[in-house]
């Protein structure tokens, strides 16, 4: 097979499972799953959790037999260390390639550039073994021309034992093979509502869906429908992103550990909320034009519910945590009502612009820079450090947050913490 340029994507295996192993090695060949937000649901399964049945997104106390029964190995989701992790990975994978997409925490695609045509499979082995050598972690890499048949390769890779890992279509003249054994609904980029269209059609397979003709697929699925049947026929269509674009809007919001009755309480969850987001915002060197706060019961219990929000707009583009706490918490003294058991609440902050367009007014604050140079200090003691290392105490103290997340069974921050660092002893 022939192409101009060569995309590969590399994609974690189970990661989060995976992480767990890590400094871990007796959970190797041993069922694990990972749990969501307050230990909730399944967000993550080993290999042998899969093989036993347990969906993805299945409620914790419905399968707290099989747990018992199988030995299953249960984790609440350690996103510091995974977030690490999969930081070290894609620093790993841009020592093979200096055009690297992240795609996802665990997923990142590479142009190939540059390797001779009869070397490239061993260079996709090479990316392979040094991920695993290096972090510990095994992966799948797919290479094609375009990113959608990256993809395919790469699930083809992971899911097929007879190619170890690694899959490249450039090594076949003929793909269609490969098309065949990939199921529509399992396509990059074909989500459930067009899987069902495309099944009552009797196009079954990626085979079936690039030979179609053109026009049927952009009247039934648009032009994001025609991309995907011209990239699976290796015609590139969607480029590699080096920069991702910045977000429009940033949502910060989880539910609590236990419920929360009290204003003081709620408003420091509220106040943590408004920094994690502003400085998600900050970090893609954005600032906004105003913020929304929401909080709500649980409508699952017996008790009486309400939710609300309120919208505060600044007088001016905004991006320091510090400056955005009053209003938000003035946003929140309007919407919270007493008597209610609140299950979560968040923070919505929108309408963007770049930091570089936001302008200094005559009728600013007069320690408004004050401000703006403490929160930017924070972020740097904070990325050198470690998070909240330095925090406001308007989010209240870390050891006594009734509103934190309950997770029981956290492993340690391997990777992050100095007391969390693995001891080795030597015999």
């Amino acid at each position: 097979m022939k192409g101009t340029q060569k995309i590969a994507i590399v994609d974690c295996n189970n990661f989060y499972a995976s992480c767990e192993r890590v400094f871990n090695p007796r959970l190797n060949g041993k069922p694990i799953v990972c749990l969501s937000n307050n230990d909730g649901v399944v967000i993550a399964r080993s290999e042998e959790v899969k093989a036993l049945g347990i969906m993805m997104g299945e409620p914790f106390f419905k399968i707290e037999k099989l747990v018992k029964q199988h030995k299953i190995n249960v984790f609440s989701s350690n996103y510091t260390l995974y977030g690490d992790l999969s930081a070290r990975v894609m620093m790993t994978l841009e020592t093979f390639s200096p055009e690297v997409e992240i795609y996802s925490i665990d997923e990142a695609f590479l142009k190939i550039n540059g390797i001779e045509e009869n070397k490239q499979t061993e260079y996709l082995r090479k990316i392979r073994s040094t991920v695993k050598q290096w972090l510990g972690l095994p992966v799948s890499v797919g290479m094609g021309p375009t990113k959608t048949l990256a993809k395919l390769a790469n699930r083809l890779a992971k899911k097929k034992p007879e190619f170890n890992g690694v899959l490249n279509l450039f090594e076949y003249d003929d793909i269609n093979q490969f098309l065949k054994m990939v199921p529509v609904e399992d396509i990059w980029g074909v989500g459930r509502q067009y899987s069902a269209l495309l099944h009552r059609s009797n196009i079954e397979t990626a085979y079936d869906l690039a030979q179609m003709e053109k026009k049927w697929i952009k009247k039934r699925m648009t032009v994001v429908g025609l991309r995907t049947v011209y990239e699976l026929n290796g015609i590139p269509c969607i480029e590699i992103e080096n920069t991702p674009p910045a977000k429009k809007s940033i949502v910060s919001s989880r539910s609590f550990g236990e419920y929360l009755t009290e204003f003081n309480e709620v408003k420091e969850a509220v106040s943590y909320f408004v920094a994690r987001a502003s400085e998600k915002m900050r970090s893609q060197k954005s600032a906004c034009n105003s913020i929304t706060v929401f909080i709500r019961t649980n409508p699952f219990k017996n008790s009486p519910q309400y939710y609300n929000s309120a919208e505060a707009r600044f007088p001016y583009p905004i991006n320091a945590t510090n400056e955005m706490l009053p209003f938000a918490i003035r946003a929140l003294e309007k919407i919270f009502r007493d008597g209610y058991y609140y299950q979560k609440v968040g923070v919505l902050l929108q309408d963007f612009i770049p930091t570089s367009r936001v302008q200094v007014s005559l009728f600013d604050p007069p320690n408004r820079l004050n401000k703006i140079a403490v929160t930017e200090l924070m972020d740097q003691v904070n990325k050198k450090f470690g998070r909240e290392s330095l925090y406001f105490a308007a989010t209240g103290m870390k050891e006594n947050r009734k509103w934190a997340m309950k997770r029981e069974k956290l492993s340690s921050h391997f990777t992050t913490r100095w007391e969390d660092l693995p001891e080795v002893k030597a015999k």
